[in-house]
């Protein structure tokens, strides 16, 4: 189920300027985006030229990449919601997970896990996926060597009042479902049904989702991969090994 080299090449080459994949990026020096207030952490946001579009629900949400840390340099400074960043606090950034979603993290080198709460945007720097605390990235065994491999998983989003997050709101069982990867989305729909097409010749479901944001619509582009996530886990795999980087689950 492998899709041709030369047609990748080919067809990236046309399409990838118009898709938003979603792609790794920051470390303990990244540039962070300018706090925007709670009320203002759902819109769309452009660091170094590059435009993100924070997802509206965390559910079903996995990912697989590198983390990175954040620490003294950081310390006191406003986070992208406009809390005070704590490099004490079990919290980390995401670049598009909707704020105080609660994600589990997992060293896939030495299986140590954490639980942190999404308080600001980034990494921005290439195949980073979370940008975690100091603490948070001290306990996972990520502090010496600055990066590691990691798994992360939404387990659900809470609300904040005054300082404190509460009334956690969880997501549901990720583990049986219909699950997706996600491979693409646009703002011209022409693009985003041609990727369809071309998928449907190797996949035999091959969806276009309409996604409203208060900057517009985007059509993403999701392959059905199974009704379990590790399988999907190998589907996604797949994918990432024929020029879709940044793909990945979702969970329908």
């Amino acid at each position: 189920m492998s899709i041709p080299y030369r047609f990748l090449k080919f067809f990236l080459a046309a399409l990838l300027p118009a898709m938003f994949l979603l792609h790794g990026c920051a470390g303990k020096s990244a540039h962070k985006p300018r706090a925007a207030g709670k009320r203002g952490t759902q819109k769309a946001y452009t660091i170094a030229g590059r435009t993100y579009y924070p997802l509206p629900s965390s559910q079903g949400f996995r990912q697989t990449g590198y983390a990175s840390w954040y620490g003294p340099g950081f310390h006191g400074r406003k986070t992208a919601n406009g809390e005070r960043y704590n490099m004490h606090a079990m919290t980390a950034a995401h670049r598009i997970l909707p704020m105080n979603t609660w994600v589990r993290v997992r060293n896939l080198r030495n299986g140590r896990e954490v639980v942190v709460r999404i308080n600001d945007r980034g990494p921005f720097v290439k195949n980073r996926i979370i940008d975690l605390s100091y603490t948070a990235a001290k306990k996972l065994g990520i502090v010496g060597p600055g990066t590691a491999r990691v798994e992360i998983v939404a387990l659900g989003e809470s609300r904040i009042k005054g300082d404190r997050a509460s009334g956690l709101k969880k997501v549901p069982n990720l583990t049986t479902g219909d699950f997706y990867v996600q491979v693409g989305a646009f703002t011209v729909p022409h693009n985003a049904y041609a990727l369809r097409d071309k998928l449907s010749i190797r996949y035999k479901k091959v969806k276009v989702r309409k996604y409203q944001t208060d900057k517009g619509t985007f059509y993403r582009v999701q392959v059905f991969a199974a009704h379990d996530y590790e399988t999907a886990r190998t589907v996604r795999a797949r994918f990432e090994r024929n020029g879709f980087s940044q793909a990945f689950v979702v969970r329908w």
